[in-house]
């Protein structure tokens, strides 16, 4: 598993716990705990305390959001791992350096997290929310769209 990739499951793990008790847990031992168990040596832990504070910092204004984007889902009625993998992808795209994680590779990676530990439905769910932010972004100008490229060109990178 790539290092960025371990590094928000580790971050995915820590908000579930720290969501699952009403967020009254020390979240930093939770994520040293974490990390020291599940990515130990890791590249980068500090992509995942980056990922972890800014999510902290944002959380009113990233529940928000998802609030406005699935009013049909209370976020209480949202699973935890969905409702953290939302947050995640939803801080990538909203806040974090698009250099170091474009827009759409916070949302794959979001995807896929919620693949891995969500339910059957929680990839589309995700993608279907972090979607219409990204189109909302654009639109208001937020966010330039990034290029389409060529499926010869995605297939010469593999």
């Amino acid at each position: 598993m790539a290092t960025r990739q371990l590094a928000r499951s580790v971050v995915l793990q820590s908000l579930y716990e720290w969501d699952f008790y009403s967020q009254k847990n020390d979240l930093i031992k939770i994520v040293e705990r974490n990390l020291l168990e599940f990515a130990p040596g890791i590249d980068e832990p500090d992509f995942a305390w980056r990922l972890v504070k800014g999510i902290v910092e944002h959380l009113k204004d990233l529940n928000e959001i998802i609030t406005k984007v699935a009013p049909d889902w209370p976020l209480e009625q949202i699973a935890i791992i969905d409702r953290n993998a939302i947050r995640i992808g939803l801080y990538e795209l909203m806040y974090a350096d698009h250099e170091e994680v474009p827009p759409k590779v916070a949302i794959n990676e979001a995807i896929e997290i919620s693949k891995n530990y969500g339910g059957p439905n929680s990839g589309k769910f995700i993608n279907g929310v972090l979607g219409t932010v990204y189109k909302q972004m654009i639109a208001s100008g937020d966010l330039k769209e990034e290029p389409k490229r060529e499926k010869k060109e995605k297939a010469a990178e593999k």
